[in-house]
């Protein structure tokens, strides 16, 4: 699959060709997921608080979203199917023009433990934002996995009877609920990591704005 290109001016000079490394389909697609993620996390402290896995952890209300258990159960469904569809579409788009071989693979235990080394020392580079170190490579990878366990132990929880065979393979209802939301934990922790590495990296937020 070929870069695009873009020409732009300088005086007295030749046109630069600055090459697209995030495809606008891509783009649209992440902020999609990121708007989805993050509404289904709120509205889920919410549905949290009203029966909680933990007995004596609660979320505080002015962090969820929702209002009440009715209204976040309405954010939750609708970030719900917005995930879902975006999603399908996203795995998709990555796999039909060879983007996710391309850019997530290979990727092995020790070039994780080398690149992660590297980045708390402060000698991982970021020159080319058109290549992910190993490190990224990884935490992508887990990202999609883990949002795939969060929408299949959600089901569960959601429709229970009709999903009998995932209810079992999550353990049970009860131990579909822990599931859901250790997994949530997780990519709150991803998202936590991930918002700090573009803090480090700001050029890397640009890209996915602009694409280039």
């Amino acid at each position: 699959m070929t870069a695009q290109h873009s020409h732009a001016a300088i005086p007295g000079g030749s046109p630069v060709r600055a090459a697209v490394l995030q495809p606008a389909w891509l783009r649209i697609s992440h902020w999609l997921n990121a708007l989805a993620v993050i509404l289904m996390i709120l509205s889920g402290w919410r549905i949290y608080d009203a029966s909680p896995v933990f007995k004596g952890f609660v979320i505080p209300p002015g962090i969820t979203l929702g209002g009440w258990l009715g209204g976040a159960l309405q954010w939750h469904f609708a970030a719900m199917w917005l995930l879902f569809f975006n999603g399908i579409f996203y795995l998709a788009m990555n796999l039909a023009t060879g983007r996710f071989a391309r850019k997530l693979l290979p990727v092995s235990p020790r070039a994780i433990i080398r690149d992660l080394i590297a980045a708390l020392t402060g000698r991982l580079a970021h020159d080319d934002l058109s290549r992910y170190n190993a490190v990224q490579k990884f935490a992508y990878l887990f990202a999609i996995v883990d949002l795939i366990v969060l929408v299949l132990s959600g089901l569960v929880i959601w429709k229970s009877v009709q999903f009998p065979h995932l209810r079992e393979l999550m353990g049970g209802y009860d131990r579909a609920r822990i599931v859901h939301f250790v997994a949530m934990a997780l990519i709150v922790a991803f998202i936590v990591v991930h918002v700090a590495m573009v803090a480090l990296v700001p050029r890397s937020l640009l890209t996915m704005i602009r694409g280039r």
